[in-house]
Formats: C-alpha cells, sequence, structure tokens
C-alpha cells in the first residue's frame, strides 16, 4: 500500500480526489489548514506556510507527496494572492528534503506556458499572466529536490471558468474566430483526474517521475463550443480580441507512456460526462 500525503485536499481538485480515490492500493492523508473542517477520513490539520514542523512530521508519515495547495485564478480572486505560490513551495520542498526520501508531485499549472499553441514540457516558459509566472517561480523552488515532478495541469472540468461559471438560462459569451472556431485547449474529467494521479502516485513509489510532467486529457484537445453544445449550455459568439489564443494544447505523450489514457478521455462528451456525474455526486452531500 502507497501511503501518500495530500496538501490543499480542501480544495476542488483535492476534492474530486476524495470522491475517487478508494482503493486498498492507497492510503491518502488529507490535510487541512486551521478554520476548515476536514469531515470524513484520515487528516491532518497545519498551514503548511507556517508550521515546518508538522509539515515535515506528515511527509515523514508517507512515501509520496501530492502538493494541490495554493491560490488559484477565479473570481474575487487577488491577484496579489498569487504571491504566496513560490514561498509555499519552497517550504514544501524543505519539509520533503528534512523527510528524506519522498517523491513530491508539485500541482503547476499549462499557465506557464503563455502563448504557445503546442506545449511541450521541454519548451521555453513564457507565462503572460501573475499567475503562470508564480507557478514558474514555485517549480524552480523545487530545483534539486529529488523525485521531485512539477505537473503543469491543463483544464479541469468542474475547476474551469468555462462550465463551472455557466448559470441556468444565462448564455455564455464565447471567443469565436474569423475561420468559426472557439478556442481549443486541453482539458480533462474529474474521474480521469483522480485516476491519473492515483496512478502516478502509484509509480512514484516506485520510482522517481520525470521533473516535469504535463497532465491533461490526450488528443488534440477539444474546442471550447463543442464542450459547451456537449454540456447543453447556451452560448452567444463575440469577435475573438486580437490577443486571443486560438488553441493552447498540452503533449501527453510522455504522460501516456507512463499512464495510458483512452483516447475518448480527451473528448467533450466524456469531459462532460465526467463533470455531471462529480457534480451529482457533490448534490448527494459526497465531500
Amino acid at each position: 500500500m502507497v501511503r501518500v500525503l495530500v496538501l490543499g485536499a480542501t480544495g476542488r481538485l483535492g476534492g474530486m480526489l476524495r470522491r475517487y480515490w478508494v482503493s486498498p492500493e492507497i492510503e491518502p492523508l488529507w490535510q487541512a489548514r486551521q478554520g476548515h473542517d476536514p469531515g470524513a477520513g484520515d487528516w491532518v490539520v497545519f498551514d503548511p506556510r507556517t508550521d515546518p514542523l508538522a509539515l515535515a512530521e506528515a511527509c515523514a508519515a508517507v512515501d509520496v507527496v501530492l502538493d494541490l495547495a495554493g491560490p488559484v485564478p477565479g473570481p474575487g480572486r487577488a491577484v496579489s494572492s498569487f504571491a504566496a505560490i513560490p514561498p509555499l513551495a519552497r517550504a514544501v520542498a524543505h519539509g520533503v528534503r528534512a523527510a528524506g526520501g519522498r517523491s513530491l508531485l508539485w500541482a503547476s499549472s499549462a499557465a506557464v506556458y503563455g502563448a504557445r499553441a503546442r506545449c511541450g514540457e521541454d519548451d521555453p516558459l513564457a507565462p503572460l499572466s501573475d499567475y503562470g509566472r508564480a507557478k514558474q517561480a514555485g517549480e524552480a523552488a523545487l530545483a534539486g529536490v529529488p523525485g521531485a515532478c512539477a505537473l503543469r495541469i491543463g483544464n479541469v472540468a468542474g475547476a474551469d471558468a468555462l462550465l463551472s461559471g455557466a448559470h441556468p438560462g444565462v448564455a455564455v459569451t464565447l471567443d469565436r474566430f474569423a475561420d468559426g472556431t472557439t478556442p481549443l485547449r486541453s482539458y480533462l474529467g474529474p474521474k480521469t483526474l483522480a485516476e491519473t494521479l492515483f496512478q502516478l502516485v502509484i509509480r512514484a513509489a516506485e520510482a522517481p517521475l520525470p521533473p516535469v510532467l504535463n497532465l491533461s486529457g490526450p488528443g488534440p484537445g477539444v474546442a471550447m463550443g463543442d464542450l459547451l453544445e456537449a454540456a447543453g449550455i447556451r452560448w452567444q459568439p463575440r469577435p475573438a480580441p486580437e490577443a486571443a489564443l486560438p488553441e493552447v494544447v498540452l503533449d501527453t505523450a510522455r504522460l501516456t507512456a507512463l499512464v495510458p489514457l483512452s483516447p475518448e478521455a480527451g473528448t467533450a462528451r466524456r469531459i462532460v460526462a465526467e463533470w455531471r456525474a462529480d457534480q451529482a455526486a457533490l448534490g448527494e452531500g459526497r465531500p
């Protein structure tokens, strides 16, 4: 059995893992900060930024550390909050070093690539946003940490602005380019995310993962208009501004060599089906 510490377990991605990680192969230790109601399961409650001793002890109790903690873009999120990402990454890197011999999977973002259309792990980074620059600095904080892997995660249905931001009866406004297409992006559904991270944790306990790994659905990406159509969400087009990016697609060849993914996992139909199932689970009160 692989023991894994999940930092940031009360966030959106952490919630997805808690709904799908039910297996005798893995024993999660979920982390929350003070002020959160942890709920069921094995939990530790501390702030990684201010309690290095608790962090080191939690790291020492497991085989793998999966760090999902930190602010993410969203309505009402102050840009200044992203300044917390690099010091948090440094704190976790220090905790893993203090524990000795633990693999670290750190949640980075596709935002580090910037305006690149096709994004491979070895491509130069040129983030356009404060969030992307903070994630790039967080990756730099992992340098020299044995067994550390930065996971550059694409869009996750249920943790994105497109599907999660839709409101009943209100049409979504979406960029449409001169050729009639809508933005093409890398996406994956909640269940695929959880299953892929599950397999990566198992592998990381056996041998180090690559230092950088794109994490998203396989294939050529999915048009955002197709996602809305598959979800039955009404939308209206607007002419794409000059700065709009027609496509940002992650190369997942390195990922699929480690964790085989069904081609269906990158399609609008599968992504929306997983999103709907996860929303239903939330409606049933599953954490």
